[in-house]
């Protein structure tokens, strides 16, 4: 809703601090002022210190973080490849077959990541492919949970884009592959990449289904912000959290940076 009068510009951001600071930005907030605590009192951190980020950038906490960040990428890309092909199939079938093809890929998270996790480790415990107990079995569910959102990005973009590129390309005699990689694939390289930072920071949050399936060597940085607090130490685990959020958004950033460049080629 458009706001034209000063009053009710006024109005509109009032609600809106009243509605962000409590809602998203005092938990964040917290979080970061615990993370350079040693203890609490009262309702502020005490005892400033940043031997918690010390902590947090060394040690199993870097291999952890390391480990994210390549379980991220690694999902992000082949989300985005099976999505994309997915959505590009899907725009030469019937109403029918693209509604089967949506349900097919919104049902992993239609029902909660535990039930995906569970279904891959049931799946994925036993011959003729046995990954339990290694790190693909969690880049697997991974993919799987982020898939949905790749394809539904590209099959939006693919719905909106102007058909007349692609048939002067094919009236001048282009293949339809040529057609593919030359005109089509750059007209949606700005939603692709929106989609990779999408896919990559769902990726970098999971936890649910992680918890099931990580091997003792391949533990990503969610599941060692719960160890962390489960143990009791609080202000450790804020430090890692904010360690991950950081690396969350420095990517995002690129990754918008990426896009805005795709946009105006």
């Amino acid at each position: 809703m458009l706001v034209h009068s000063k009053s009710g510009r006024w109005a509109a951001w009032a609600l809106f601090g009243l509605l962000f600071l409590p809602l998203f930005a005092l938990p964040l907030l917290v979080v970061v002022a615990a993370s350079f605590a040693t203890h609490w009192s009262g309702a502020f951190p005490s005892a400033p210190t940043t031997g918690n980020y010390a902590a947090a950038v060394r040690g199993e906490s870097l291999q952890a973080l390391t480990t994210s960040l390549v379980t991220a990428l690694a999902a992000s890309l082949l989300a985005l490849a099976v999505g994309t092909w997915a959505a590009l199939a899907a725009a030469t079938l019937r109403k029918r077959g693209k509604r089967i093809i949506d349900a097919l890929f919104v049902l992993p998270v239609a029902v909660p990541s535990v039930v995906v996790g569970l279904a891959v480790l049931v799946a994925f415990s036993r011959p003729p492919v046995l990954l339990n107990g290694t790190s693909s079995i969690v880049i697997l569910a991974h993919t799987i949970l982020v898939t949905a959102f790749a394809h539904q990005s590209v099959s939006a973009a693919i719905v909106r884009l102007d058909p007349a590129y692609e048939q002067a390309a094919a009236s001048l005699g282009a293949r339809p592959a040529y057609v593919l990689w030359r005109v089509r694939l750059p007209l949606l390289l700005p939603s692709l990449t929106a989609a990779a930072g999408l896919c990559f920071a769902l990726s970098m949050g999971e936890l649910s289904a992680t918890m099931m399936l990580y091997p003792p060597d391949w533990m990503p940085l969610p599941v060692r912000v719960f160890t962390a607090t489960d143990r009791g130490s609080l202000f450790g685990g804020s430090a890692v959290a904010v360690v991950l959020m950081a690396t969350t958004l420095l990517v995002l950033l690129a990754v918008s940076r990426v896009r805005t460049k795709a946009s105006y080629r």
